[in-house]
């Protein structure tokens, strides 16, 4: 497959998943946990094309969804301060915080601005010196190794109005920690993005202590079911492994540059994921040496007491316990122009995603 229409010819998509029907001889669980990928299974209608014993479920891809309640109640608490500027990627400014967003305070005044590259922010701060300019950085080890370089380079020219407000996390401890939660899975449809920058070995615990199967997937349709079939095989054949089926991104040990400078730049430490509460070593935060570009330290950003919306099961579709349709405000209360939770909001958000493939 050298050539786009090659990853969207319908006959051999509907080959491949004729194979997959074949193959499934038990009931089987798969999950993806990348809002990518949900996109792609729902846009193209990947999930009617499978056997009614295989189920596709969705897990917690989405950045902006698995930000936890506090970090946005912080980030709001830091927009209604003297003198700051809130430079945020698009995606956060309409998720509903415990009692406002980044929306509703840029209306009662605070400075927030979209900005498409966390290099954009950076600018901002070189522009207004009497200004603070908070980022905050969302996302996993695929936009991680943005915001630190952008760290380096406000080190680099001395800007010291510049700060991070790290939300960034990592993929492997969620995987496990949703194992460990109990969630009924017999394989992961991995990453492609994350796994270009952390290559597919990051992944190498879950077969062997776990037993379960791996695939790192592409976007594309024939991605998709090749990737389902990958697994199908290992879970008949009793052979979990990780495999890479997006083979002309995804390699063993990915991009050394990539992480050489976000390991330079941040640390692990605990961190709060929505619906899944602390797990260990899941989160980024910036070294001592970047110490002085923390907005969390700077501004002392204390964990507010929030409260997530009333009737939203966001934390429970994250975890892949339930689906957007099991939640009574999908379609109805909570829809893309009034989101009331997180999910929503994204366009990589799951129950956004269901809304707009929803026929």
């Amino acid at each position: 497959m050298k050539f786009v229409d090659e990853y969207r010819n319908k006959a051999q998509v509907l080959a491949i998943a004729g194979e997959i029907g074949r193959l499934t001889d038990r009931d089987i669980t798969l999950m993806e946990v990348c809002g990518g990928h949900t996109m792609s299974l729902r846009r193209f209608g990947i999930p009617g094309l499978m056997p009614e014993r295989l189920r596709l479920v969705s897990g917690p891809g989405c950045p902006v969804c698995v930000s936890d309640q506090q970090f946005l109640d912080q980030m709001l608490a830091a927009a209604r301060l003297k003198d700051v500027i809130i430079a945020t990627y698009g995606d956060l400014i309409r998720v509903p915080g415990s009692d406002s967003s980044l929306e509703n305070e840029k209306k009662n005044g605070a400075d927030v601005r979209m900005v498409y590259s966390v290099l954009d922010a950076v600018q901002i701060a070189r522009e207004n010196p009497s200004k603070r300019v908070i980022f905050p950085g969302i996302g996993f080890e695929t936009t991680a190794p943005a915001t630190a370089a952008a760290v380096t380079r406000a080190k680099e020219e001395g800007i010291a109005n510049f700060y991070v407000l790290s939300a960034h996390k990592i993929m492997p401890p969620v995987m496990e920690a949703l194992v460990l939660d109990g969630v009924k899975l017999d394989g992961f449809i991995a990453p492609g993005h994350v796994s270009a920058i952390t290559g597919s070995s990051i992944y190498n615990d879950l077969p062997a202590k776990h037993g379960l199967g791996v695939v790192v997937a592409g976007f594309e349709p024939a991605d998709m079911v090749q990737s389902i079939l990958m697994l199908v095989k290992q879970i008949t054949g009793n052979r979990p492994a990780v495999e890479i089926q997006y083979n002309r991104v995804v390699t063993e040990k990915g991009n050394p540059i990539a992480r050489k400078i976000m390991n330079e730049v941040f640390e692990l430490r605990d961190d709060r994921w929505r619906g899944l509460g602390m797990i260990p070593l899941s989160g980024l935060k910036l070294r001592k040496e970047y110490s002085g570009f923390d907005a969390e330290r700077e501004f002392q950003l204390k964990p507010l007491p929030s409260r997530e919306p009333k009737g939203c099961i966001c934390g429970d579709i994250l975890r892949g316990k339930k689906t957007p349709e099991q939640c009574p405000l999908f379609a109805k209360a909570c829809t893309p122009v009034n989101p009331v939770g997180a999910c929503m909001v994204s366009g990589e958000g799951t129950c956004s995603t269901y809304y707009r493939y929803r026929s």
